[in-house]
């Protein structure tokens, strides 16, 4: 048996091609997705099996915070729920920004239900008040090599765009060779016109997201509190790794604790996903990292954290291509042809030899 580290993705995965991600791979819980859309329905909103099912895809309303975060959700979950136990044994579970409300369902801190709550009132709160935006822009360059003078350089510009009178830019999220920013609008626009436009498309506005983990944030913040109460939190099942690094183990988890983070810092301070996967690497040392669906964009997150931590001694990408080839270590079950290795009644082809390169795309 091997063993793995379960990674939740986070907001903008589900894309154009990952329309119909839940009515192709996910027939078999459509108890659970019902029960879902009941309480959609109760809300007055878009039910998730019309939105995956829908003839379309429409960039105004699957990337909606009240539409996408539960769409992931619901993806994420029923694939881990898919991973085959028999052959995986799963040590830990961490997430990326909006992913951490789904690693907290995976690992049994929220049942699937209260989870839904969790993800389905936060994105809705986010939609409604829309604070500010985001950007990702790299700091590595196309061979993934660490470039730390590079980042210094880059999270120096942020600060004095931030010290500007009438501007706000932060760090929102750390992923891998990436930078997520955030900020007001002139903080943004600021950026964009300082930095350089690198691999063709940076710095790339993210459509529909608001200034994630930063202060401007905190008015979402104490409405998910009061809208969540702390019965809907427990102690996980599984270690679970948060955005600082730290990690909630089963038998010492104050469930109190874990939703003043949740509903807190994880909110309103940056989301540090690099430093969740040197976690997980080191304290847990799997034999494989499995990426939950929809989509296969947090692969090369993944792997570039791999890479800065030097993790097996990986130092570019070309290392973690020869470490793929030679005994595959990450898993999209986003991507087909690697899902079936780890799910259920699968073949193991994929355990022989993927590389898993095409997941060179990073956003959260």
């Amino acid at each position: 048996m091997r063993t793995a580290v379960v990674i939740c993705p986070g907001r903008g995965v589900y894309t154009k091609s990952e329309l119909g991600y839940l009515g192709r791979h996910h027939g078999d819980k459509i108890g659970l997705l019902e029960g879902f859309d009941a309480e959609r329905r109760a809300l007055g909103q878009d039910e998730l099996l019309a939105l995956d099912g829908a003839p379309s895809y429409s960039v105004a309303r699957h990337t909606r915070g009240d539409n996408a975060s539960a769409l992931i959700y619901a993806c994420t979950l029923c694939d881990f729920l898919s991973i085959d136990r028999h052959k995986i044994a799963v040590v830990a579970v961490t997430g990326n920004s909006m992913g951490w409300y789904s690693a907290l369902a995976c690992a049994g801190a929220l049942s699937p239900r209260a989870g839904f709550e969790v993800v389905n009132t936060m994105g809705t709160l986010m939609q409604e008040r829309l604070i500010g935006g985001q950007l990702i822009y790299p700091f590595v360059a196309e061979d993934w090599r660490d470039d730390a003078a590079r980042r210094a350089e880059l999270m120096a510009l942020v600060a004095r765009i931030d010290a500007t009178s009438g501007q706000r830019l932060a760090l929102s999220i750390d992923l891998g060779g990436m930078l997520v920013l955030a900020g007001d609008e002139a903080g943004l626009a600021a950026f964009e016109a300082a930095a350089p436009r690198v691999q063709g498309r940076f710095p790339m506005r993210l459509p529909n997201h608001a200034a994630f983990h930063t202060p401007l944030q905190a008015p979402v913040a104490e409405a998910g509190r009061q809208r969540l109460g702390p019965d809907l939190f427990g102690p996980p099942s599984l270690p679970l790794v948060d955005g600082r690094g730290a990690i909630w183990w089963p038998a010492a988890t104050d469930a109190h604790a874990l939703r003043d983070y949740t509903l807190g810092r994880q909110v309103t301070e940056p989301y540090h996903f690099t430093r969740a996967v040197r976690a997980a690497a080191r304290e847990f040392a799997p034999d494989m990292f499995i990426i939950t669906g929809p989509g296969a964009t947090l692969g090369g997150a993944v792997a570039q954290s791999l890479i800065l931590d030097g993790w097996r001694g990986m130092r570019s990408k070309a290392d973690f291509v020869a470490l793929q080839e030679a005994a595959p270590l990450l898993i999209s079950m986003g991507m087909g042809e690697q899902r079936t290795a780890v799910t259920r009644n699968a073949t193991t082809d994929v355990l022989s030899g993927q590389t898993g390169v095409a997941e060179t795309r990073s956003h959260p």
